[in-house]
């Protein structure tokens, strides 16, 4: 389908780039002697979009969905959460282990046994996004046969909830509540969503840009971001927005938004492996006493950013040419014994 392969992709190409970038602004730049008011400007861009990375992507996810949470049988479903809940177990133990490495660096991180459980539990790490949508699949799938004017409505006044500040401060736990909305809205409204992206053109992207940044303005200098309903609704206009510029850049910037395609498509090996050569660069140059100039501070995200996606992938492909690629996909190991054991 043309949407697969179009602006969906698009959009998740820049949905993580823009993961990485703040992580790489908030954990690392912003700890460079010398930082000063460029580093804080990239910080409260970065800052602006949080309405629109994460909920994007669920949209996105929720939209391709479908097909596994409403078949028959149930075991697409089962297979897709399982596989995301076991990936999310994996790479937070192996990130325990290597960011043990790197004390300093600015990222949680659990210390012993119990930490760890409740970091696979009730206290998500940074990647939280996987047992997120683990979960998801799994209400998405209760909640299959129930109108979607009573689920979203509902999905909608739990992410109100949660993003006023009422879920128990459990690292990521409040966002793993407040984004279900937003892939409840992409299973249940896919082909509206279509239809509005094809729909689409330059001058409502241009109208929907400004109202996020009139929003966003108006909701920095009120206060409101903890106000009920303010953030959720914040981030229906943010996503709006990205499904209209990313399908009209789809359409009519093709040689930007082919390399974005072809990073939207390898999300997974970037968002588990991102925060280990963040830490790792940053403890390196931790200390290393260079001098920081506004040229510097304007370029070094920028660089940065690009230097940790590329080493995702080249440590991803370089695990699957060893045979390593059960840590992307667990299940890949549970079908090899299935196969041994089959007679004949």
């Amino acid at each position: 389908m043309r949407a697969r392969v179009g602006w969906p992709d698009v959009a998740k190409g820049v949905c993580i780039i823009l993961v990485v970038l703040w992580h790489v602004v908030t954990k690392h730049a912003i700890e460079v002697k010398g930082a000063g008011p460029i580093t804080d400007a990239w910080a409260t861009l970065n800052a602006q979009l949080l309405p629109l990375r994460m909920p994007l992507f669920f949209l996105i996810s929720g939209m391709f969905a479908g097909s596994a949470v409403n078949a028959p049988a149930g075991s697409s479903w089962r297979r897709r959460a399982g596989r995301l809940a076991a990936v999310y177990v994996i790479w937070v133990v192996i990130q325990t282990f290597v960011l043990a490495l790197t004390p300093d660096f600015d990222t949680a991180r659990a210390e012993n046994g119990w930490q760890l459980l409740a970091q696979l539990t009730i206290s998500p790490t940074n990647l939280w996004y996987l047992l997120a949508l683990a979960v998801y699949l799994v209400v998405a799938r209760l909640l299959r046969h129930v109108s979607t004017t009573v689920v979203l409505p509902i999905a909608f006044v739990i992410a109100a909830v949660a993003a006023a500040g009422l879920i128990p401060d459990l690292g990521n736990l409040w966002q793993l509540v407040q984004n279900l909305f937003f892939f409840l809205a992409g299973l249940r409204l896919r082909p509206m969503i279509e239809r509005f992206a094809a729909a689409s053109g330059p001058l409502r992207t241009l109208m929907l840009g400004a109202a996020y940044v009139a929003a966003v303005g108006a909701v920095g200098v009120l206060g409101m971001r903890q106000w009920p309903g303010v953030w959720p609704f914040l981030a229906v206009v943010a996503v709006t927005f990205g499904v209209a510029a990313y399908a009209v850049l789809d359409r009519h910037a093709g040689a930007i938004a082919r390399p974005l395609r072809w990073i939207g498509q390898r999300t997974l090996p970037i968002y588990v492996i991102h925060m280990i050569p963040l830490a790792l660069i940053d403890g390196a140059l931790r200390g290393a006493g260079w001098v920081t100039t506004p040229a510097f501070e304007v370029v070094w995200p920028i660089v940065l950013t690009g230097v940790v996606i590329a080493i995702c992938l080249a440590v991803h492909a370089a695990l699957v040419r060893i045979g390593l690629g059960v840590l992307f996909d667990p299940l890949l190991l549970v079908d090899r014994v299935a196969a041994a054991r089959m007679p004949g």
